[in-house]
Protein backbone atom coordinates (compact mmCIF):
# COMPACT_ATOMS: atom_id res chain seq x y z
CA UNK A 1 0.00 0.00 0.00
CA UNK A 2 1.57 3.53 -0.46
CA UNK A 3 1.79 6.35 1.26
CA UNK A 4 1.80 6.74 5.34
CA UNK A 5 0.26 3.64 7.26
CA UNK A 6 0.11 3.62 10.75
CA UNK A 7 2.14 0.16 11.01
CA UNK A 8 5.31 2.15 9.70
CA UNK A 9 6.43 4.36 12.09
CA UNK A 10 9.61 5.28 10.32
CA UNK A 11 6.82 6.65 7.39
CA UNK A 12 4.47 8.51 10.11
CA UNK A 13 5.40 10.93 12.97
CA UNK A 14 1.94 11.49 13.75
CA UNK A 15 0.19 8.22 13.99
CA UNK A 16 3.47 5.89 15.93
CA UNK A 17 2.30 6.36 19.27
CA UNK A 18 -1.56 5.87 18.67
CA UNK A 19 -0.76 2.62 16.45
CA UNK A 20 1.25 1.31 19.21
CA UNK A 21 -0.78 1.51 21.72
CA UNK A 22 -3.67 0.24 19.67
CA UNK A 23 -2.26 -2.90 18.37
CA UNK A 24 -1.09 -3.94 22.19
CA UNK A 25 -4.86 -3.09 23.13
CA UNK A 26 -6.02 -5.01 20.43
CA UNK A 27 -4.04 -7.78 20.85
CA UNK A 28 -4.69 -8.41 24.14
CA UNK A 29 -7.78 -9.37 23.83
CA UNK A 30 -7.16 -11.95 20.73
CA UNK A 31 -7.73 -12.17 17.49
CA UNK A 32 -10.49 -11.89 14.69
CA UNK A 33 -12.28 -9.24 16.86
CA UNK A 34 -15.16 -7.27 15.65
CA UNK A 35 -13.30 -3.15 15.19
CA UNK A 36 -15.87 -0.31 14.68
CA UNK A 37 -14.14 2.61 13.15
CA UNK A 38 -16.82 5.46 14.45
CA UNK A 39 -16.14 8.54 11.63
CA UNK A 40 -12.89 6.65 10.35
CA UNK A 41 -12.75 8.38 7.07
CA UNK A 42 -10.97 6.83 4.40
CA UNK A 43 -9.63 3.94 6.95
CA UNK A 44 -6.05 4.64 8.06
CA UNK A 45 -6.29 2.63 10.97
CA UNK A 46 -8.97 0.48 10.15
CA UNK A 47 -7.10 -1.17 7.02
CA UNK A 48 -4.48 -1.44 9.43
CA UNK A 49 -6.50 -3.41 11.80
CA UNK A 50 -8.07 -5.87 9.15
CA UNK A 51 -4.36 -6.41 8.32
CA UNK A 52 -4.18 -7.96 11.62
CA UNK A 53 -7.14 -10.24 10.72
CA UNK A 54 -9.96 -8.09 12.42
CA UNK A 55 -13.39 -7.50 11.15
CA UNK A 56 -13.61 -3.36 11.11
CA UNK A 57 -16.77 -1.63 10.10
CA UNK A 58 -16.43 2.22 9.55
CA UNK A 59 -18.22 4.64 10.18
CA UNK A 60 -18.35 8.24 8.33
CA UNK A 61 -20.69 10.43 6.81
CA UNK A 62 -18.33 11.03 3.82
CA UNK A 63 -19.39 9.48 0.97
CA UNK A 64 -16.05 10.38 -0.79
CA UNK A 65 -14.14 8.69 2.52
CA UNK A 66 -16.11 5.85 2.14
CA UNK A 67 -15.24 5.56 -1.67
CA UNK A 68 -11.41 6.02 -0.74
CA UNK A 69 -11.66 3.09 1.86
CA UNK A 70 -12.85 0.83 -0.01
CA UNK A 71 -9.90 1.12 -2.36
CA UNK A 72 -7.95 1.70 0.32
CA UNK A 73 -9.08 -2.09 1.66
CA UNK A 74 -8.61 -3.31 -2.07
CA UNK A 75 -5.10 -2.12 -2.14
CA UNK A 76 -4.24 -3.75 0.79
CA UNK A 77 -6.04 -7.03 0.61
CA UNK A 78 -8.61 -6.97 2.91
CA UNK A 79 -11.41 -5.75 1.14
CA UNK A 80 -13.77 -8.97 2.83
CA UNK A 81 -12.61 -8.01 6.44
CA UNK A 82 -13.51 -3.78 5.91
CA UNK A 83 -17.25 -2.62 5.23
CA UNK A 84 -17.88 1.12 5.24
CA UNK A 85 -21.38 2.53 6.21
CA UNK A 86 -22.10 6.01 5.90
CA UNK A 87 -23.46 7.15 8.63
CA UNK A 88 -22.70 9.74 11.91
CA UNK A 89 -21.50 9.49 15.54
CA UNK A 90 -25.53 11.29 16.52
CA UNK A 91 -27.55 8.26 14.89
CA UNK A 92 -24.79 5.55 15.57
CA UNK A 93 -27.60 3.23 16.08
CA UNK A 94 -29.59 3.91 13.01
CA UNK A 95 -26.28 1.76 10.98
CA UNK A 96 -24.95 -0.90 13.78
CA UNK A 97 -25.97 -2.41 16.86
CA UNK A 98 -25.23 -1.61 20.28
CA UNK A 99 -22.83 -3.79 22.43
CA UNK A 100 -21.51 -5.43 19.23
CA UNK A 101 -17.83 -4.41 19.38
CA UNK A 102 -14.90 -5.77 20.91
CA UNK A 103 -12.76 -2.27 20.36
CA UNK A 104 -14.20 1.41 19.06
CA UNK A 105 -11.69 3.76 17.50
CA UNK A 106 -12.63 7.24 17.66
CA UNK A 107 -9.88 9.36 16.16
CA UNK A 108 -10.40 13.44 15.32
CA UNK A 109 -13.83 13.40 15.83
CA UNK A 110 -15.28 14.50 19.48
CA UNK A 111 -13.34 18.02 18.58
CA UNK A 112 -15.87 18.55 15.92
CA UNK A 113 -19.03 17.30 17.57
CA UNK A 114 -21.43 19.38 19.14
CA UNK A 115 -21.70 17.54 22.28
CA UNK A 116 -19.07 15.33 23.01
CA UNK A 117 -20.47 14.43 25.77
CA UNK A 118 -23.27 12.39 24.09
CA UNK A 119 -21.06 11.18 21.09
CA UNK A 120 -19.01 9.44 23.50
CA UNK A 121 -22.30 8.10 25.53
CA UNK A 122 -23.32 6.75 22.25
CA UNK A 123 -19.85 5.20 20.80
CA UNK A 124 -19.21 3.80 24.92
CA UNK A 125 -22.55 1.81 24.06
CA UNK A 126 -21.09 0.48 20.98
CA UNK A 127 -19.00 -1.74 22.81
CA UNK A 128 -19.34 -4.94 24.43
CA UNK A 129 -18.43 -5.76 28.00
CA UNK A 130 -14.81 -5.92 28.24
CA UNK A 131 -14.61 -3.67 25.26
CA UNK A 132 -11.78 -1.13 24.18
CA UNK A 133 -12.44 2.07 23.18
CA UNK A 134 -9.27 4.06 21.63
CA UNK A 135 -10.65 7.83 21.82
CA UNK A 136 -8.13 10.56 19.92
CA UNK A 137 -8.96 13.88 19.96
CA UNK A 138 -7.27 17.69 19.86
CA UNK A 139 -4.84 18.58 22.75
CA UNK A 140 -5.34 22.23 23.94
CA UNK A 141 -1.46 22.30 25.40
CA UNK A 142 -0.27 21.63 22.26
CA UNK A 143 -2.10 24.38 20.47
CA UNK A 144 -1.36 26.71 22.82
CA UNK A 145 2.22 26.37 22.14
CA UNK A 146 2.35 26.07 18.75
CA UNK A 147 0.89 29.47 18.39
CA UNK A 148 2.88 31.32 20.49
CA UNK A 149 5.92 29.76 18.83
CA UNK A 150 4.50 31.21 16.06
CA UNK A 151 4.51 34.75 17.55
CA UNK A 152 0.89 34.26 17.88
CA UNK A 153 0.24 35.37 21.37
CA UNK A 154 -2.87 36.83 21.61
CA UNK A 155 -4.48 33.27 19.88
CA UNK A 156 -2.46 31.39 22.49
CA UNK A 157 -4.24 33.38 25.16
CA UNK A 158 -7.37 33.42 23.37
CA UNK A 159 -7.20 29.56 22.68
CA UNK A 160 -5.59 28.96 26.93
CA UNK A 161 -8.70 30.76 28.43
CA UNK A 162 -11.54 30.16 26.62
CA UNK A 163 -14.21 27.50 26.86
CA UNK A 164 -13.21 25.01 23.88
CA UNK A 165 -9.69 26.33 23.00
CA UNK A 166 -10.58 27.63 19.82
CA UNK A 167 -7.61 30.22 18.91
CA UNK A 168 -10.08 32.42 16.61
CA UNK A 169 -11.79 32.80 13.24
CA UNK A 170 -9.31 31.10 11.30
CA UNK A 171 -8.88 28.00 13.89
CA UNK A 172 -10.43 24.91 11.68
CA UNK A 173 -10.61 23.01 14.86
CA UNK A 174 -13.77 23.92 17.35
CA UNK A 175 -12.67 22.66 20.43
CA UNK A 176 -9.56 21.23 22.13
CA UNK A 177 -9.32 19.09 25.28
CA UNK A 178 -7.11 18.47 28.66
CA UNK A 179 -6.38 15.20 29.51
CA UNK A 180 -8.57 15.57 32.59
CA UNK A 181 -11.13 17.07 30.76
CA UNK A 182 -11.18 13.67 28.34
CA UNK A 183 -10.65 11.48 31.32
CA UNK A 184 -14.08 13.22 32.97
CA UNK A 185 -15.92 12.99 29.69
CA UNK A 186 -14.51 9.10 29.47
CA UNK A 187 -15.70 8.12 32.86
CA UNK A 188 -19.22 9.80 32.79
CA UNK A 189 -19.35 7.27 29.51
CA UNK A 190 -19.13 4.54 31.37
CA UNK A 191 -15.51 3.42 30.68
CA UNK A 192 -12.47 3.50 32.60
CA UNK A 193 -9.43 4.95 31.78
CA UNK A 194 -6.53 2.96 31.26
CA UNK A 195 -4.04 5.28 29.63
CA UNK A 196 -3.42 8.20 28.54
CA UNK A 197 -0.79 9.08 25.82
CA UNK A 198 0.71 12.43 24.68
CA UNK A 199 0.35 12.21 20.96
CA UNK A 200 2.85 14.54 18.57
CA UNK A 201 4.75 16.18 21.77
CA UNK A 202 7.87 17.10 20.07
CA UNK A 203 6.83 16.00 16.00
CA UNK A 204 4.78 19.21 15.34
CA UNK A 205 7.64 21.66 16.75
CA UNK A 206 10.69 20.01 14.81
CA UNK A 207 11.69 21.50 11.91
CA UNK A 208 11.07 19.18 9.19
CA UNK A 209 14.86 19.93 7.54
CA UNK A 210 16.51 18.92 10.86
CA UNK A 211 14.50 15.67 10.90
CA UNK A 212 15.44 14.68 7.12
CA UNK A 213 18.98 16.52 6.96
CA UNK A 214 20.34 14.58 9.51
CA UNK A 215 21.05 10.66 9.40
CA UNK A 216 18.69 8.61 11.56
CA UNK A 217 16.91 11.70 13.04
CA UNK A 218 13.42 10.27 12.09
CA UNK A 219 14.01 7.22 14.04
CA UNK A 220 15.10 8.83 16.99
CA UNK A 221 12.24 11.37 17.14
CA UNK A 222 9.84 8.44 16.86
CA UNK A 223 11.34 6.81 19.73
CA UNK A 224 11.39 10.03 21.70
CA UNK A 225 7.56 10.65 21.01
CA UNK A 226 7.23 7.24 22.26
CA UNK A 227 9.12 7.65 25.51
CA UNK A 228 7.80 11.25 26.33
CA UNK A 229 3.95 9.45 25.35
CA UNK A 230 3.20 8.08 28.54
CA UNK A 231 4.68 10.81 31.01
CA UNK A 232 1.85 13.06 32.35
CA UNK A 233 4.53 15.91 31.79
CA UNK A 234 4.16 15.82 28.69
CA UNK A 235 0.33 15.34 27.92
CA UNK A 236 0.04 19.43 28.58
CA UNK A 237 1.99 20.12 25.43
CA UNK A 238 0.91 17.18 22.94
CA UNK A 239 -0.79 18.34 19.66
CA UNK A 240 -3.14 15.02 20.40
CA UNK A 241 -4.18 13.20 23.13
CA UNK A 242 -5.16 9.65 22.96
CA UNK A 243 -6.73 7.48 25.72
CA UNK A 244 -7.67 4.17 26.06
CA UNK A 245 -10.79 3.08 28.25
CA UNK A 246 -12.41 -0.35 28.71
CA UNK A 247 -16.08 -1.22 29.59
CA UNK A 248 -15.02 -3.32 32.80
Amino acid sequence: MGGETPSRPRASLRTAVVWEALRDALDRRGTELEVLDAGGGSGKFAVEAARLGHRVTVVDPSPNALFALERRAAEAGVADRVRGVQGDTQDLFEVVGREEYDAVLCHGVLEYLEDPAGGLRNIAAALRPSGVLSLLAAGLGGAVLARALAGHFAEARQALTGPDGHWGAGDPVPRRFTAEQLSELVGAAGLDVKAVHGVRVFADLVPGVLVDAQPGARDALVELEAAAAALPAFHAVATQLHVLAARD
